[in-house]
């Protein structure tokens, strides 16, 4: 006997890995240049140097343990007090090094807060329209429940009232993703401060703490010079989840934090705790050498401009065509509305001219693609003619 759930979720690969596996096939029938693969945020845009550089530094001047060799479970502490120093500089704020618990990524940071602040099966984790689908993977397996607010389709932004309505006795936690993916929308100022007192207010009526957990793998890919706010400024009960995946392009080396502020309440407990879901989840001891690649490229970013050039030409490229796209600040995604009800459907037509866009029904926004841009910008100029022949589909 094996475990049925498992079973399902191994049989059926996301609608993006499904795409991207097409793409593959697809690209050794009619060519690789023919093929128009926007369906994964797999960042085209080369590591900084300094990774380069601190990689062959630690190669030829540390001993095999110390690079190879396992860390504390929580992550090296100079590591960690590099981060708290970087982020105290950066957002001026009091942190040390025990807030930190370094992890494989963004995605092992949530399934380890998630795990440790469940306490019951009617706990609720809400999550806001459009969402990373695999929110809903990691809430049901740390065994609480999945609570969805619908997008705000015309800001992207938050329904305040609607999450209001959401949050009950059983809420734990709310997860909040800006720069946002699928949408690059980044949460206002205006949006912060009214979340953070309602997370208040509604935390003083239930007589608990709610959570924020904020997902923030794309904290430094924003344009037009816009400010990414320290979250806990506007919420104390705030607790970061980060992944250098984005910022330095390195999704394959799997390195990234939790961050559970002192301000957090019972900060030391869910610390505690955190260190017990990694534990149990099997995620003690991050990637050595990358955690100390990470600290020798604090504050180091991939070329931000890259993207930023195939933001503006996809997105005035298709507006000019006629598609309906939601103007991105930040991540690497062009939300773009469907030319028919069916997201799905729009997806498979678009198929036919080797486009790979992802529709957004897994992101809780049926109705709407999304399409990475961190590629080649050679690849969008191609692509131009099969966006035309795609919109002409629908005329």
């Amino acid at each position: 006997m094996i475990s049925k759930e498992m079973y399902e979720l191994g049989s059926k690969r996301s609608v993006i890995r499904e795409l991207f596996e097409y793409g593959k096939q697809q690209a050794a029938i009619v060519g690789k240049e023919n093929v128009f693969d926007f369906s994964i945020g797999n960042p085209t845009v080369p590591a900084p140097e300094c990774v380069k550089e601190a990689m062959i530094e630690l190669l030829e001047t540390s001993k095999s343990d110390e690079i190879h060799g396992y860390t504390s479970a929580q992550g090296d502490f100079e590591v960690r007090k590099g981060l708290a120093d970087y982020m105290n500089n950066t957002y001026d704020c009091q942190l040390k090094a025990d807030n930190f618990y370094m992890t494989c990524g963004a995605a092992a940071s949530l399934c380890i807060t998630l795990k440790a602040l469940t306490a019951s099966p009617q706990d609720e984790f809400i999550i806001i329209a459009p969402y990373f689908p695999e929110y809903q993977v990691f809430i049901k397996n740390a065994g609480a429940k999945v609570v969805v607010v619908p997008a705000d389709t015309k800001d992207f932004q938050i329904q305040m009232d609607l999450l209001e309505k959401s949050i009950t006795f059983h809420t734990k936690g709310i997860i909040v993703n800006s720069p946002n993916n699928p949408s690059g929308v980044v949460y206002s100022e205006a949006t912060l401060k009214s979340l953070g007192e309602l997370l208040k207010r509604k935390s003083k009526e239930y007589n608990k703490p709610l959570y924020l957990i904020s997902d923030e793998p794309y904290r430094e890919i924003v344009y037009d010079n816009i400010q990414i706010p320290y979250v806990p400024a506007y919420y104390e009960n705030t607790i970061i989840c980060y992944s250098y995946s984005k910022s330095l392009s390195l999704p394959g080396e799997r390195i990234g934090y939790i961050l559970v502020p002192d301000c957090v309440e019972n900060a030391k407990n869910i610390y505690t705790a955190i260190c017990g879901a990694g534990r149990s989840l099997g995620y003690v001891c991050a990637p050595s050498m990358f955690q100390k690649i990470v600290l020798k490229c604090m504050g180091k970013t991939s070329d931000v401009a890259l993207y930023d050039t195939n933001r503006k030409m996809l997105y005035d490229g298709l507006s000019k065509m006629g598609y309906q796209c939601v103007r991105p600040d930040g991540a690497f995604y062009l939300f773009v509305k469907s030319l028919e009800e069916s997201a799905v459907n729009f997806s498979e037509n678009a198929k036919k001219f080797n486009l790979l866009v992802v529709p957004a029904d897994d992101f809780g926004c049926p109705g709407y693609v999304r399409i990475s841009y961190c590629v080649d910008p050679e690849m969008i100029k191609r692509s131009f003619d099969a966006f035309q022949k795609l919109r002409d589909l629908y005329r």
